[in-house]
């Protein structure tokens, strides 16, 4: 039997972190063993559910790369299926009808934990045959009321419950349509899921939907339950508390390869190794590796983490991220250098996308004023004359090149017996606008030879007005 994970949002928001762990997760174990991966969404939740989170959940698998080999598969367009089960259950007497009201149903767990019991139904239909006619009912499946469910969890270990902790829970609503565990069951049935990797949220699920499972004369999966994340007020991630959506992250300039390689790592580790590819993740993946105890998120570690890959990745690679940036921050590069070769001067200066846009806008577009702190210190009237010497060196270069940029900054500087800094940083200020660049010739090169003479006069203009000023 081919081994078979599944990947089972619920479309009620986007999808986050701790989810996006649990999918990649499932992914892997997947792609280790030659199995396969299913997408499905659990979408009977029909009040919250929505669209706008199903195409965030699609979007967000898709931008992490990783790719389902069946599905999505959506329950609301498999409810015959659900309906014929529980017809199924109550024909073999492994069900039955429920008449109780919402308010007896609370009564009965008030009275209980009045009384110092855990509050439950209390299964005073599970027998009965005086069905009324005329009132709405809900089916709740028949629990075995002995003996103990056995997890062998492969991340937890040997979990035991008891089935008398356990109530008959509600498979079908009034209304008719089916309940989470009853659909989860059916589905993970149906499509032959031979291991289930979720959140340890859902170890509570469990012995309930293997009694189910086995009411049903299905194989039993094998689960693992991984551990809460931890956000970094120490505070655990839910939709509901710090847990960022994913796209999130790609809106705030981190790259994929980077949130894959920290979210991995949060729970689950290979040595003392920090840094992974995809190949190596699926060589190296393995549940028997994964941590018992909650991950707590570090986001400056995840920073560290996108600054490598920034800086490691192919620049092409680097760019086909950047182009959402480029996009949603209103960058135009079409009259400019190669955006890869802005990305290999700027990547060991930045740490996000978003950033790395930001700081390289004068590459690209033409700027009105200096930052008003950088103009204040180096564009004094005593840097006129280094930079005048110096663009009168770069406009007698017929090859804007980097090595005679270089060797006509270093020339001026010689020539007029200055060190670097008093010819550099004026210059440095008056082609970018700003203090900071990668290397100045590098800089140059890229910014060009008509910007970078039109800019030198535009500082030196700014110069000469403000000796005339003072």
């Amino acid at each position: 039997m081919s081994l078979v994970t599944r990947f089972a949002p619920s479309p009620t928001g986007y999808l986050h972190v701790g989810g996006a762990r649990t999918a990649l997760y499932s992914w892997l174990y997947a792609k280790k063993r030659g199995g396969k991966f299913i997408l499905r969404i659990e979408d009977t939740d029909l009040e919250r559910s929505n669209q706008a989170s199903v195409d965030a959940i699609l979007e967000g698998m898709q931008w992490l790369g990783l790719a389902h080999d069946e599905g999505p598969y959506y329950q609301t367009q498999r409810f015959d299926l659900y309906k014929e089960v529980v017809g199924q259950l109550l024909a073999a007497g492994k069900a039955y009808k429920c008449f109780c009201t919402v308010e007896e149903v609370d009564a009965m767990r008030e009275a209980q934990m009045a009384a110092g019991e855990k509050p439950k139904y209390n299964g005073m239909w599970r027998d009965r045959t005086d069905h009324p006619a005329d009132k709405p009912f809900v089916i709740r499946f028949k629990n075995p009321q002995h003996g103990v469910v056995v997890i062998d969890d492969m991340i937890k270990g040997r979990i035991e419950i008891a089935n008398s902790e356990l109530d008959d829970l509600i498979i079908a609503r009034s209304d008719g349509t089916p309940t989470y565990n009853l659909t989860v069951v059916v589905d993970d049935w149906k499509m032959g899921i031979t291991h289930v990797i979720r959140g340890d949220d859902h170890v509570n699920n469990t012995p309930r939907q293997m009694n189910i499972l086995a009411a049903l004369g299905a194989d039993i999966p094998k689960y693992a339950h991984v551990p809460m994340i931890l956000g970094d007020d120490g505070k655990r991630l839910s939709k509901r508390h710090g847990a960022v959506g994913v796209m999130q992250y790609r809106d705030n300039g981190f790259l994929p390869e980077a949130l894959i390689n920290y979210l991995v790592r949060l729970g689950w580790s290979h040595g003392d190794q920090e840094i992974f590819s995809k190949d190596e993740l699926i060589e190296l993946f393995d549940l028997a590796d994964c941590n018992r105890a909650p991950s707590a998120f570090n986001t400056e570690k995840l920073l560290w983490l996108n600054q490598h890959y920034i800086k490691t990745l192919p620049p092409a690679r680097v760019a086909a991220e950047l182009h959402w940036h480029l996009t949603a921050q209103q960058l135009d590069t079409s009259s400019g250098p190669a955006i890869a070769a802005v990305i290999s001067v700027q990547a060991e200066r930045v740490k996000t996308l978003k950033e790395l846009v930001e700081v390289s806008r004068y590459f690209y577009e033409d700027f009105s004023e200096f930052e008003e702190n950088a103009a204040k210190k180096h564009l004094r009237p005593v840097a006129a004359e280094p930079l005048a010497l110096v663009r009168q060196k770069l406009a007698e270069l017929t090859d804007w090149q980097l090595e005679p940029i270089h060797h006509a900054i270093n020339t001026a500087a010689e020539q007029l017996g200055l060190g670097m800094g008093k010819v550099g940083m004026p210059m440095r200020v008056a082609v970018t606008g700003g203090g900071n660049s990668p290397a100045l010739d590098q800089t140059l090169l890229l910014i060009g030879r008509e910007r970078t003479l039109a800019r030198i006069d535009m500082a030196l203009e700014f110069i000469s007005k403000r000796a005339e000023a003072s």
